[in-house]
């Protein structure tokens, strides 16, 4: 087995156990419920809540506007780049408003009676909670318009000649629906939604505070230098600073005695292929394919979809928005761009078109 330096060549020296699986080094750990683990990461109050400041402000004048009225949230949508917290913050807003929360998801409502269902099983105040709610078919959608509007429910009983519409009355609910893509929803429905959040990135100290947080609930020992290495390789993303703690921590476990300091962050992480920016293997795909494929773009999503085997929704909502926000690509009329700043990064000679 190589090692890249003394330091792991000293952590690894002992008699504990390993797997080499494509070339990432990993040790042979017990398996835990990290579903339960994610769960407990999971903050239940606004003031618990880190980062996404006007936000936060915003919800609570709402929140303690709909209390003073003593009548139900306003229905709230949020959207943003995966990993933000969307999910989290609908539980926030459950427990701020002493409500009951039922979640599901725009593609599992595939026919207008499972929607009906869901509807008609909801409570006073309830909060009902549909990630992805671009995803929701448009004949389902059409159902929820008088819903949202006016708490009824209309439904067609019968067919041909002798059918007829009944319309039954809903409690008073609120809708929380998140998505990635925004555009997507039909301006219908976008309209009915009273409050509307874009939740953006994280900066490196929220990310540090978040990663801290996580650590103090796991039980894991962490310096302040090591937390800060793993908030500046998250991507501006919550979910995957917490992964990456976990993944650390998996190696401080075995390296150092569960407590993880600087140098033994930077070895996981680079033994993960994360570099100092958070790029994956994946976003130098896309930069690589820009600037030698294409002479550094303009290239259109569908030619670099296909040039580098992704899905143009993959690119679009997982790597593209912190490519954009750390300045590697512009977007413009004709296609994606690499920046010079792309070039630097990759060591890779830039030539001014």
């Amino acid at each position: 087995m190589n090692f890249d330096n003394d330091f792991e060549k000293d952590f690894f020296d002992s008699e504990e156990e390993y797997i080499e699986d494509d070339n990432l080094l990993c040790p042979r750990t017990k398996n835990i419920d990290e579903e339960s683990q994610e769960l407990s990461l999971r903050p239940k109050r606004l003031s618990d809540y880190i980062g996404q400041s006007k936000v936060k402000e915003n919800m609570k004048i709402c929140i303690e506007a709909a209390k003073r009225r003593n009548q139900p949230l306003d229905h709230v949508l949020l959207y943003g780049p995966p990993g933000l917290g969307k999910t989290t913050l609908s539980n926030i807003l459950a427990n701020e408003m002493n409500a009951n929360i039922k979640i599901t998801s725009g593609p599992a409502i595939e026919r207008p009676g499972d929607l009906a269902a869901i509807l008609t099983n909801l409570s006073e105040n309830d909060i009902l909670f549909i990630d992805e709610i671009h995803r929701m078919n448009r004949n389902v959608e059409e159902i929820l318009y008088p819903a949202l509007e006016d708490y009824t429910l209309d439904i067609i009983i019968g067919k041909g000649p002798s059918s007829r519409s009944i319309r039954l009355d809903l409690p008073k609910f609120t809708l929380v629906g998140a998505t990635t893509r925004v555009g997507s929803l039909s301006t219908p429905l976008r309209d009915r939604f009273g409050i509307i959040n874009r939740l953006e990135l994280y900066d490196a100290e929220d990310l540090d505070t978040i990663v801290r947080r996580s650590a103090d609930i796991l039980g894991i020992k962490i310096s302040n230098e090591a937390s800060m290495e793993i908030a500046k390789r998250s991507r501006g993303t919550p979910r995957i600073a917490n992964r990456l703690l976990k993944r650390v921590s998996d190696f401080g476990l075995v390296l150092s005695d569960g407590d993880i300091n600087l140098d033994v962050a930077r070895l996981a992480l680079n033994k993960l292929e994360i570099d100092d920016l958070g790029l994956d293997n994946t976003d130098k795909k896309i930069l690589e394919a820009i600037i030698y494929n294409y002479r550094g773009g303009p290239v259109g999503i569908d030619t670099l979809t296909a040039t580098i085997g992704e899905e143009s929704g993959t690119i679009e909502d997982v790597y593209e928005p912190y490519l954009l926000q750390i300045g590697f690509i512009s977007r413009t009329p004709r296609g994606r761009m690499a920046t010079r700043r792309a070039y630097e990064h990759l060591g890779i000679e830039y030539i001014d078109k």
